[in-house]
């Protein structure tokens, strides 16, 4: 392995760094995701939005303010805010809470976008010291420059698997986020209707 290694060129040093990163991270987001699987209460979620329902405001805030679930989270920020605005607190809370789930993300793009690039310079670079070779021998044929394009495909080839992992897993994430983002809405959704209905209910009470 290290000697396929050392026979990438220089590029391969930077093209480590990649897969080191990319490798970091999609360890990292394993186990964020793990433990927010881990933490999900959907029965709770249930039972705050039958309290919010019924206007039990103070027993829906008591049962979830220690909750780790991030429906929870969102809606105890909207609950908390609830007289004042209620959709731009749970907005701010669903934000907040998508910027977690989609955080370095960007490190991953950029790693995407470069690891070819850095396969594709490196594969530049032996094709040039092949042509320099066979200038500076006066010979040619395969036996010459073998050395220069196996140093040419083997960086193109660790450029291409490093974008390839990095790829996958980000568009894995990016689904992942994206399914979460619904699951914000139809529960903002749900207690933003709650607290209409709360409201009116007390209008027409107070009306009679």
């Amino acid at each position: 392995m290290l000697n396929f290694f050392l026979k990438g060129g220089p590029v391969m040093y930077p093209l480590l760094i990649c897969s080191v990163v990319s490798l970091t991270i999609i360890f990292e987001r394993t186990l964020f995701w793990f433990r927010l699987r881990r933490d999900r209460d959907k029965a709770l979620v249930g039972r705050i939005l039958e309290l919010a329902e019924k206007g039990d405001y103070g027993s829906a805030w008591e049962l979830g303010k220690q909750s780790k679930d991030y429906i929870v989270r969102m809606l105890m920020g909207g609950i908390a805010h609830r007289r004042y605005s209620l959709p731009s607190a749970l907005e701010m809370g669903a934000e907040e809470e998508i910027k977690r789930m989609g955080k370095y993300l960007n490190i991953l793009d950029t790693i995407i976008t470069v690891a070819p690039l850095l396969g594709i310079f490196g594969t530049v670079v032996g094709i040039i010291r092949a042509f320099s070779t066979m200038a500076n021998s006066g010979e040619t044929g395969f036996a010459v420059v073998s050395a220069s394009l196996s140093e040419a495909l083997i960086a193109t080839a660790a450029g291409l698997g490093v974008a390839i992992v990095a790829l996958s897993f980000f568009n894995y994430l990016q689904v992942r986020v994206a399914s979460l983002n619904a699951v914000y809405a139809r529960s903002s959704e749900r207690l933003v209707q709650a607290l209409i209905y709360v409201e009116s209910m007390d209008t027409s009470e107070g009306g009679a």
